[in-house]
């Protein structure tokens, strides 16, 4: 199976730096450090990907993003043939509502809308949208969630009494055509079970490949043990360059404008979290800048102040190629990309990378 390439949409803003520069940092002088992400920004990334040849752009859900479904429905009439995976936080909205949702966004975008699915991580943020159930009780949820929708998309009237939800013949007037695929992360046995009985594609955060061999593993056997099969992805950043000093020097750029004070902000609010993947992305760097480099051309330096996927894929393109080969080799079937900032980090990506994959046979012809 060739790789799928998708692309990340900075609909929280973008910038130059990875958090806020320090007081006499070079980047702040020399250059506006954020972006803000009004939709003529975020649509010049999105028809950017869209020409570029990414399958679809990854479009996040929080307090501090723009509403993923509403953002990526206005840039879909701004794109041609570019997909959308929007990420979808069950507990927050009705399954019976997400379903109708779904199969509207199918079709007036033409079939371009993937979910994926989050359960959140961060209790904080959770408590601020009224939701105080713990880590596994969200699974729990999450699990009811996607049977329902799974039910509802196959044809209802269905019906479901569970502990977090109740539906009695539940069915959509006009079902999509197309159903949307399902794409789910998490580290925890909680994650991995959901994963397991609902989703298509098992998405784990950019870790060394043979730690994420070991995780796809555990999913793979969860999966066999419901009589089912999955397609496996994964989230980095990248910093690609003409050589590998170029790509290196960006790196230190990166790590040179952060404030120690906000690295050791950043990871205490991070030992507060309840995500399993979250607490494997500090254990790369242990919260020091020293050793960054994990794994040839794997860098945690995001997850110095990032919450989320904390590694970077950083080198040549040759390099940064032959990487990804490596990561598919063992199954990375889906490949979500970012950059700071995301605007340029694609042109790098797309015009120094994908050509290699191309010719290594690991990337389809873009269309057109």
């Amino acid at each position: 199976m060739s790789l799928t390439l998708h692309w990340f949409l900075p609909s929280h803003g973008d910038g130059h730096d990875l958090a806020e520069p320090r007081a006499g940092a070079a980047a702040a002088t020399t250059r506006i450090s954020r972006r803000r992400p009004d939709i003529g920004y975020l649509a010049q990334v999105a028809r950017a990907a869209d020409q570029l040849g990414f399958a679809s752009v990854l479009t996040p859900a929080g307090l501090f993003c723009e509403d993923a479904w509403l953002v990526s429905a206005a840039l879909a009439a701004q794109t041609e043939r570019l997909k959308f995976m929007v990420a979808l936080r069950p507990g927050l909205v009705s399954p019976t509502l997400v379903a109708q949702m779904a199969a509207t966004y199918q079709r007036l975008s033409g079939d371009r809308l993937l979910l994926n699915v989050v359960t959140g991580g961060d209790p904080d943020e959770q408590r601020r949208y009224g939701d105080w159930l713990d880590h596994d009780a969200r699974y729990a949820r999450a699990d009811e969630f996607l049977e329902i929708l799974r039910g509802i998309w196959g044809g209802g009237p269905f019906d479901f009494a569970g502990e977090h939800y109740r539906v009695g013949a539940a069915m959509l007037a006009r079902p999509p055509g197309v159903i949307p695929p399902l794409f789910l992360g998490g580290s925890s046995p909680a994650a991995q079970r959901v994963a397991a009985r609902h989703v298509d594609v098992y998405l784990a955060w950019g870790e060394t490949p043979p730690q994420m061999a070991d995780l796809f593993k555990q999913v793979r056997g969860r999966a066999e043990e419901q009589g089912r099969s999955l397609r496996f992805g994964t989230r980095f950043h990248v910093i690609s360059r003409d050589t590998a000093e170029q790509a290196w020097a960006e790196a230190d750029r990166l790590l040179q404008g952060l404030d120690p004070a906000t690295i050791a902000a950043a990871q205490r609010r991070f030992q507060r979290s309840e995500s399993e993947g979250q607490r494997r992305m500090a254990a790369l760097h242990g919260g020091s800048a020293e050793r960054l480099e994990t794994y040839p051309n794997v860098w945690a330096g995001y997850g110095l102040v990032r919450p989320g996927p904390g590694a970077a894929l950083v080198g040549s393109h040759e390099e940064v190629a032959q990487r990804i080969a490596e990561y598919h080799a063992i199954g990375v079937d889906h490949l979500i990309l970012s950059g700071q900032p995301h605007l340029e980090e694609a042109y790098w990506f797309a015009e120094g990378v994908m050509p290699l994959l191309r010719r290594q046979g690991l990337l389809a012809e873009a269309a057109g």
